[in-house]
């Protein structure tokens, strides 16, 4: 029993000093350095564009309606199809304004036919009024009448193109280039009996306005740091993180300012006049309005998205020497693409701009600068932001 106990002990010392001896030798395995990219940030002149929600509009709008009475006879447009101005769009029966205008125009050849029996009757009796061998006042009478049918004639002339126009109204033309709507009426209608009958609309989308209301300082501080006049904007719709319906943007300028601040909101309406060719943009379409405000001012950007904030503000991830570190920052302007750093950052800084959701303070990395590929320079020529030449 003794002899057992102790061949156990031994057991389990052997055990424990094997335990031990592997695990001296054994070595902790380093963790490899995790791979980021960065950007080298300096201060740059770079493209301030400042970004406002608006809404499309049509640069004209037009209502196309019946100015005579009459039988709508022929449609010569498909619903919804782009026309031209002055080409057809309906035609109304035209065979009683072409009769008024016959009975118009006889009307005028009858009172100059009289008109010119007039004048050969005052013709024939000056003469002899002025020898004393004719009553003179039959010849004023021959005047007179003269006279009278000349008030005819200019009254028949009216007549006559009073008939000429409503005869034209009975063709009604495209009175502006653009989208037409969907006919309101169909051939055999009567139209024009009791009002102007309303046919169908016509808009004008190309060019399109965006309008929109940015703050009264914020339009004094835009004037503040223009570097143009006539300021370049562009529109775009945003469909989401599914992107089902990609649409480019549509470039364009700002060309109003109202003359007064809303009372009620204290925002002044704007309006970009944009170049939409091919009609991708419809009016009443909910748009982003980015205005260029200047190029001519230095400052330090990094993308938006590496930033981050915690209860003790806001802070990025600089790496140096195959470190990281957590720096804090204070930032200016930021839109969708850049946003301004006013202090916290040296210039030359090596921003870490991937991998942000697994970093840590004084974590090490295998840093690769992507300065020429996902720096702001980059990111503004991608997304077209260099602004037109004046």
């Amino acid at each position: 029993m003794l002899f057992y106990y102790k061949s156990s002990i031994f057991i389990i010392f052997l055990l424990l000093f094997t335990a031990c001896t592997k695990e001296q030798k054994s070595t902790p395995k380093e963790i490899p350095a995790f791979d980021i990219d960065t950007i080298t940030v300096k201060k740059e002149k770079l493209p301030i564009w400042v970004e406002y929600t608006g809404r499309t509009q049509a640069s004209s709008q037009q209502e196309v309606r019946a100015r005579v009475k009459g039988y709508l006879e022929k449609i010569y447009f498909e619903d919804g199809e782009v026309v031209t101005k002055g080409d057809k769009l309906f035609e109304i029966e035209p065979a009683e304004y072409k009769a008024h205008l016959q009975t118009a125009k006889a009307k005028l050849r009858q009172d100059k036919a009289s008109l010119k029996l007039a004048k050969a009757d005052i013709d024939r009796y000056a003469p002899l009024v002025k020898e004393g061998l004719a009553p003179k006042a039959l010849f004023e009478q021959y005047q007179a009448t003269y006279q009278e049918i000349l008030a005819k004639i200019s009254a028949d002339e009216a007549e006559v193109k009073d008939a000429l126009r409503q005869l034209s109204y009975t063709t009604i033309t495209a009175p502006i280039s653009g989208k037409i709507s969907a006919r309101r009426v169909d051939v055999g209608n009567l139209v024009g009996a009791s009002e102007a009958t309303l046919l169908t609309t016509i808009v004008k989308i190309d060019p399109l306005y965006a309008y929109f209301s940015p703050t009264e300082q914020a339009i004094q501080k835009i004037k503040k740091y223009a570097s143009k006049e006539k300021l370049d904007a562009f529109i775009e719709v945003r469909d989401g993180s599914q992107k089902l319906l990609q649409r480019e943007q549509l470039k364009g300028f700002i060309d109003f300012s109202n003359n007064s601040v809303d009372p009620l909101t204290s925002t002044v309406t704007m309006r970009a006049t944009i170049e939409n060719r091919e009609f991708s943009m419809l009016p009443g379409t909910f748009v982003y309005v980015n205005i260029f405000v200047t190029d001519q001012h230095s400052f330090m950007m990094v993308p938006p998205e590496v930033i981050f904030e915690d209860q003790m503000g806001k802070y990025l991830f600089v790496e140096n020497n195959g470190t990281i570190t957590k720096q804090p920052i204070e930032t200016g302007f930021t839109n969708r693409y850049y946003s301004i750093i006013t202090k916290g950052l040296q210039e030359e800084s090596r921003v870490v701009v991937s991998g942000l959701i697994k970093l840590r303070d004084k974590m090490k990395v295998n840093p690769t600068d992507t300065t020429d590929t996902k720096g702001i320079k980059a990111i503004i020529k991608a997304k077209n932001l260099i602004p037109k030449e004046s």
